[in-house]
């Protein structure tokens, strides 16, 4: 039986997309800057941690996550028009990184943050893909666990603090615990926000 206890954990794996029966690589992570999460604070897809979490350092596994469970299914009307003028810098369109197949970021009038895809730039809008690169795609993982092990007070906190967009060091707003940096060799380490 699982605990609630959340636990430091690092894998070394191959992500493969399954789409229509053909199987791409997608991306890695090798045991040399392993993939690091916490388990049960929501730092990645709910049903790669339950297939990961159970498992000691040196398990292997080999599962697939259906779209459904990953990014979702593909959906036509996340494909919108913005106009072109949400684009302007300094009185002029940013064609320099507005092209197509460009990802940008962007923000909603909330403060959330997200990506978007650049499908075509028109002669007052940019047609924008807001779906999730790999929606509509099944994902295989196949690799081994690094590390699993009990996470420590100080990885919680720099987890509270990445998760409340404060990054690593905790520079403009942690509330302690965070002194310094990360200290850790992980890929989320960063890329967290």
């Amino acid at each position: 039986m699982e605990t609630a206890e959340n636990k430091y954990i690092t894998i070394a794996y191959k992500m493969y997309i399954v789409e229509n029966g053909d199987k791409d690589f997608g991306e890695e992570a090798t045991a040399e800057h392993p993939f690091a999460f916490i388990s049960g604070l929501g730092q990645t897809l709910e049903a790669f941690e339950k297939e990961v979490a159970h498992l000691n350092a040196g398990d292997t596994f080999d599962f697939t996550i259906p779209c459904a469970e990953a990014y979702g299914e593909y959906n036509e009307e996340h494909v919108i028009d913005i106009p072109k003028s949400v684009f302007v810098i300094d009185g002029k369109f940013d064609d320099e990184h507005i092209v197509k197949d460009a990802i940008v970021p962007l923000m909603n009038a909330e403060g959330q943050r997200f990506n978007g895809s650049v499908v075509e730039v028109k002669d007052n809008v940019v047609v924008m893909d807001m779906n999730h690169p790999l929606a509509g795609c099944d994902l295989n993982f196949v690799g081994q666990v690094v590390t699993s092990r009990p996470a420590t007070a100080d990885e919680l906190a720099e987890a509270a603090c990445m998760m409340a967009g404060a990054g690593c060091g905790c520079d403009g707003g942690c509330s302690g615990g965070c002194e310094g940096g990360c200290g850790h060799d992980h890929q989320g380490c960063c890329g967290g926000c």
